[in-house]
């Protein structure tokens, strides 16, 4: 079988985690190494060959984007397969990275059939593919239809049971708001507003609560519901110029925002990854911000 070296590189766990766990189920013999950030990914890229380097783009001590320069400034790197696991779909970022040299690209949130099909495609071009799946084993077909939770429990009934549970609907609220009115209440008490961008799509959300670990949205209710553990982005308008802040995370939990199964309405509690330090200063001063922020109603 042919050895195919893999280095992941981001300065998220979960994502480096989601990641690993997705290429490690469909690629048991594959090498599968990781950095939380450029810098340390580009000391080990000077010390060992690999053959696929999958890279965030923002990350603390050097980007994705100075990483794919570098590496395309060395010769026995020119061939390097280079794809950015990036959440910066903007056509000037896009351009950006098309002339330092990117292989592919694949966007923040992802699911696993999207992550495996770019990796196939870059193998493919350095012709590992083929070995490497005539050394794996048949897999069984994963019955979840959430990616993201059945990358991170391996596929495991029992886990998927613990995920559910903290689906489950939310408790009656304190002086719940009449059905019609429960997302323009939280609006009044929330602190802005926000979209949402999850594999099967984008949506405003309500930003009811705020913190630098996580913060508690309120999305109108959709066919695709969103899932626990499902990687998402957080996009949040900066500053005079209207820059957009990407935020990733994943979904801790789901539930109905009304006491009532047919709830319009559902909030959701998102997990921060990113530990940049830029991301992390827009963070404080959002809080600092409080009252400030722009009432906003959903659907208005």
């Amino acid at each position: 079988m042919s050895k195919v070296n893999v280095l992941v590189v981001d300065d998220a766990p979960f994502i480096r985690d989601l990641v690993r766990k997705c290429l490690r189920n469909a690629f048991p013999g594959m090498v599968i190494e990781d950095a939380v950030n450029g810098r340390k990914a580009m000391a080990m890229l000077g010390k060992e060959r690999f053959d696929l380097v999958l890279c965030d783009w923002e990350m603390p001590e050097m980007s994705g984007l100075e990483l794919l320069t570098w590496c395309r400034q060395q010769a026995e790197m020119k061939d390097l397969q280079f794809i950015m696991v990036t959440s910066r779909g903007d056509k000037e970022n896009v351009i950006q990275a098309i002339q330092a040299g990117v292989s592919d690209f694949v966007g923040k949130p992802f699911t696993n059939e999207q992550l495996l099909t770019k990796v196939k495609k870059a193998l493919t071009k350095i012709g590992k593919l083929e070995g490497l799946i005539a050394g794996a084993p048949a897999r069984v077909n994963s019955a979840f239809a959430n990616d993201s939770l059945s990358a991170l429990t391996g596929g495991k009934p029992e886990a998927v049971k613990v995920a559910a549970a903290s689906a489950a609907p939310a408790k009656p609220l304190v002086n719940a708001p009449k059905p019609q009115s429960a997302a323009a209440a939280a609006a009044q008490v929330g602190r802005g507003q926000g979209q949402l961008r999850l594999s099967s799509g984008s949506q405003p959300c309500v930003i009811k609560a705020l913190s630098l670990k996580e913060a508690l949205l309120v999305v109108r209710r959709s066919t695709a519901l969103p899932q626990v553990l499902e990687g998402a982005v957080l996009d949040l308008e900066q500053g005079e110029n209207a820059e957009v802040a990407r935020l990733n995370g994943y979904l801790h939990a789901v539930a109905a925002l009304e006491a009532k199964p047919d709830s319009e309405w559902l909030q959701l509690n998102f997990k921060f990854v990113d530990q940049d330090a830029q991301k992390l200063d827009y963070l404080s001063r959002l809080i600092a911000r409080g009252t400030q922020q722009k009432h906003f109603t959903p659907g208005a």
